[in-house]
């Protein structure tokens, strides 16, 4: 049975979808204002290992993430730029695509964006209105948290923490409760509006979320995602609101929250110089680098992002690839090897009973190398070709839900040939040729790797 650790009640438990083998999962997506970060890549590449991972434990997933296209943030920095907001948001978004599609991020079913949502958002708006859950003051309506009791179930607390993640939209000093927030802000001179029935003006943060999640999921759903600073104030807000409208609980049965990212030890943030975007950082490792710093770490710990251990997350990536192509090397016409059957029927149970346990990722990469340095023994001797293929079988499992390595392409011929002539040039002890011949295919853009089994050529990235 399958365990996942719940925010809302501090403890693992068995996963028990609303429908049974059908999962709904909404993680909240990204403020569009600039280009997107490391933070986001931890968040968004953990979250689509645990639905990859569903959906190999063969659960039907509907995975869905909102655009926050209309905020605060993005109202500053398009009058900074000299732009109409939308159409910055909305440029922005195209990049984080373009970010995700590098990183291999591709189990979202629907990226939602708030403003296709604003008929939903309204009827929210007006029904908690009706409720009597919100109020008008000058400058929009207001949730009265003093209606919901319930308030900071999620998070343990009702007040602001420096790391909690908030919007400028909720600081109108007439509110009733010092943490009631907008659902709706009514028009200001120069900033996006939608003439509705209610006033003029846009949505509130929390409230676009619930409005989509009702129209995609309806009023409650499997599992809610984010970050780790979206707790407070943002996913009590959403619970609120859409409890308060439904009188259904709990809104969601299961909240997953992933740790913070810091830069060597420290908060990212611009005015301390340490800021990295995925643009940035993909200029010098590959999109697999990452995989494997995020996806070797447990979702819910905290990454201290530095060189070492991008370095150390490389080195993990060539050390699988590079066991593959000692694997191959080794192929003999010898017969299966019993020791690598049971090897591999081992990692694969670990692989699901570690992954069952709230995906603990850290512990299947730790069985993984285990396996290779077991299997590294036995290639010495050589392996058949059986033994080779089911060794591929049980990488490309794993690697299905992880992609941390991708498949070799096929050298080309000039390449093999240039490798024949340093090989043949080598058995003559005919060292300089043999220099020469690795230098061209290094020029080329492949290495080539001695090993006692033969040479291994690979891309040279």
């Amino acid at each position: 049975m399958m365990k996942i650790y719940n925010t809302l009640t501090r403890k693992k438990e068995s996963f028990k979808p609303l429908n049974k083998k059908k999962v709904r999962l909404f993680v909240c997506g990204i403020t569009p204002y600039g280009y997107a970060h490391i933070g986001h890549a931890k968040t968004y590449v953990q979250f689509d290992i645990i639905a990859r991972y569903l959906k190999y434990k063969g659960y039907n997933i509907f995975y869905l993430q909102n655009v926050t296209d209309i905020d605060d943030k993005i109202i500053k920095r398009a009058k900074e730029q000299k732009k109409d907001p939308l159409s910055l948001a909305h440029e922005y978004e195209k990049y984080y695509h373009e970010d995700m599609q590098r990183l291999k991020v591709s189990s979202v079913d629907k990226y939602a964006r708030a403003t296709d949502y604003i008929k939903e958002i309204v009827s929210q708006v007006q029904r908690l209105i009706k409720l009597g859950y919100a109020y008008k003051i000058e400058d929009g309506y207001y949730f009265d948290l003093s209606k919901f009791p319930d308030y900071g179930n999620l998070s343990g607390r009702n007040s602001l923490e420096a790391e909690d993640s908030v919007s400028r939209i909720d600081e109108s000093k007439e509110k009733k409760n010092k943490g009631d927030f907008c659902l709706w802000k009514f028009y200001k001179k120069g900033e996006p509006f939608w003439e509705i029935i209610i006033e003029k003006g846009r949505p509130g943060w929390h409230i676009e979320d619930t409005a989509i999640t009702e129209k995609e999921f309806g009023p409650q759903y499997d599992i809610h995602g984010g970050a780790r600073d979206l707790i407070f104030p943002h996913h009590e807000a959403e619970i609120a609101q859409m409890e308060s409208l439904s009188k259904r609980k709990p809104f969601v049965k299961y909240w997953l929250h992933t740790g913070f990212l810091n830069v060597k030890s420290q908060k990212m943030s611009k005015s301390l110089g340490n800021f990295i975007t995925i643009r940035e950082i993909l200029k010098k490792y590959p999109p697999e680098t990452l995989r494997m710093l995020y996806g070797s770490t447990h979702y819910r710990s905290p990454i201290d992002f530095d060189e070492k251990s991008l370095e150390q997350a490389k080195a993990n990536v060539e050390n699988i690839k590079n066991f593959l192509l000692h694997a191959k090397n080794a192929i003999t016409e010898k017969k299966e090897n019993p020791k690598i059957k049971k090897l591999i029927e081992k990692l694969k149970k670990e692989f699901t009973q570690y992954m069952d346990d709230d995906f603990n990722a850290p512990k299947v990469f730790a069985a993984l190398f285990i396996f290779i340095n077991e299997c590294n023994k036995l290639l010495e001797k050589g392996i058949s070709k059986q033994d080779y293929e089911s060794i591929e079988a049980i990488i490309e499992e794993i690697n299905a839900v992880f992609d941390v390595i991708h498949k070799e392409e096929k050298i080309p011929k000039e390449i093999i040939q240039l490798a024949e002539e340093r090989e043949k040039a080598r058995k003559q002890k005919d060292w300089k040729t043999a220099d020469k011949l690795r230098e061209k295919m290094k020029e080329k853009g492949y290495l080539l790797e001695d090993t006692d089994t033969g040479y291994l050529i690979k891309r040279n990235q």
